[in-house]
């Protein structure tokens, strides 16, 4: 049986965190070197953008870790410590943390990645009025721009469509102007809506 097919069935077709059947995924919770029903677990799409910081934290949303914190699943115990540790600011969540137990392997396994010490906040892709940008946006240029190593001037005013974000820096996006794919600062730009 395929390690998606456990998990579904592990899961009765829901999110192993908040319960929702919405766009489930096999979620690998790193760091890992294969692949198994402990490691992995079934999660919808809005726990994974928030897991993975592509989304701002909904402290909300999480108000079911109490709960699913004391899953006998070690991926699941692992991504409740990790993000009851950056919603740490919420005293629910801080109290849950004082109750919550993990055997030394888990507990180094949930420390490996580094992310519980972080906190809530989440570094986005956003436009100069603040706009969360998101990969296939249309933006327009806010100033105009002489690209480096080129002939070519971006004026203002120019649209920019099917962008795509660099992956490690939220400062840019790659975009094409006259045939030429070239870096923009999301500081120059703001999304077109619609």
């Amino acid at each position: 049986m395929k390690l998606e097919e456990q998990l579904l069935e592990r899961s009765n077709k829901k999110c192993e965190l908040c319960q929702s059947g919405d766009s489930l995924q096999v979620y690998e919770v790193p760091p890992q070197s294969y692949s198994d029903p402990e490691n992995c677990i079934m999660i919808c799409g809005k726990c994974h953008t928030q897991i993975d910081r592509k989304a701002e934290l909904e402290s909300m949303h999480w108000r079911f870790l109490p709960e699913v914190m004391w899953s006998e699943i070690p991926g699941v115990q692992v991504v409740s410590w990790r993000m009851l540790n950056r919603l740490r600011a919420e005293s629910w969540a801080m109290e849950s943390l004082d109750m919550m137990y993990l055997n030394d392997e888990t507990l180094a396994w949930a420390k490996a990645t580094g992310d519980h010490d972080n906190d809530a906040t989440v570094s986005l892709h956003r436009d100069s009025n603040g706009a969360q940008l998101f990969n296939g946006d249309t933006v327009i240029l806010t100033k105009s721009l002489d690209v480096k190593g080129s002939t070519l001037n971006a004026k203002l005013g120019t649209v920019v469509k099917n962008i795509r974000l660099v992956e490690d820096n939220t400062e840019q996006i790659e975009g094409k102007i006259e045939g030429q794919v070239i870096v923009i600062l999301t500081k120059y730009l703001r999304r077109q809506n619609g």
